[in-house]
């Protein structure tokens, strides 16, 4: 896997783009572990000041330092999207090598379940399971309700790749010198599938952030929290743009604009070294 991410990094110009979009965003949010104005403390600056070199972002109507509360908005915002991509990649990943290799019984109820779960509308659920679990619900638990609905299609991809890999020699090798089944998906065939895994993990993770904001801008999160949709929650609450607060709504809209560019650049680059041909091309390794 590092092979190819500096592979990419050499030859991509895109996923190099994309690579620093991506880092610049990520030490930005890190950048909040030595915040001297926590996001949850309130009104402990001037309230409405303009970007200043004294405030570089500017102050919300809640006297919060924009950067400050934006780096760990970010940071939060990033944190529920890792957790959503990751436990989703595991689903999708058991799901659909498992189905694919295994095929017959196996794969039709998998897959039954999988196309199940592709058929329920997201947000109205996870809106349901807010209101039914509003006194309890934290977003460790939205997380994973988001990945019990985000692995779908992807584990489609990876049953796909599992299909043409369980017919190829080194399988059957494998299966003649007694490999067990675990063995051989985690051995044999993961590594064909980790480049597909990366590419899907980009868009579920631009998915993931996108629902969390969608959600928070809605109301329907801990609104508490900072997050990217929380502070643009707050900004309307405050009625920011009737105020001429611009700066309010204007740097959270720009970070997850620049976040998005960045992992779409990333998934696109991916996407194109899974081709052999555009892979060698880019490498110089094509006429």
């Amino acid at each position: 896997m590092f092979k190819v991410i500096r592979d990419l990094l050499r030859y991509n110009r895109e996923f190099l783009a994309g690579f620093t979009l991506t880092a610049l965003v990520l030490v930005f949010a890190a950048l909040h572990f030595w915040t001297p104005y926590p996001g949850y403390n309130l009104y402990l600056l001037p309230p409405d000041m303009p970007p200043s070199s004294e405030y570089w972002f500017g102050t919300t109507s809640r006297g919060q330092d924009v950067v400050w509360q934006l780096s760990e908005a970010v940071w939060n915002t990033m944190s529920f999207g890792l957790t959503v991509t990751i436990l989703s990649r595991v689903i999708a990943i058991s799901v659909g090598m498992v189905s694919g290799y295994l095929g017959g019984r196996t794969d039709r109820v998998l897959m039954s379940i999988n196309d199940t779960f592709i058929a329920l509308p997201n947000i109205p659920i996870l809106l349901l399971v807010y209101f039914v679990l509003r006194e309890q619900m934290t977003w460790p638990l939205l997380a994973v309700c988001a990945a019990l609905l985000g692995w779908t299609y992807d584990s489609r991809l990876i049953r796909s790749v599992s299909l043409s890999l369980r017919t190829r020699e080194f399988t059957r090798h494998g299966v003649f010198s007694g490999m067990s089944t675990w063995r051989i998906l985690w051995k044999e065939h993961l590594p064909y599938v980790l480049p597909i895994i990366f590419f899907t993990a980009m868009n579920n993770l631009i998915w993931a952030i996108s629902l969390e904001v969608t959600l928070s801008v809605l109301g329907f999160t801990d609104i508490n929290r900072p997050t990217i949709g929380g502070m643009i929650y707050w900004a309307n609450q405050h009625q920011a743009i009737i105020s001429g607060i611009w700066w309010w709504i204007a740097f959270p809209i720009l970070s997850i604009v620049i976040l998005f560019l960045g992992l779409f650049m990333l998934a696109m680059s991916v996407n194109e070294y899974v081709d052999p041909r555009s892979r060698l091309d880019r490498m110089g390794g094509a006429a």
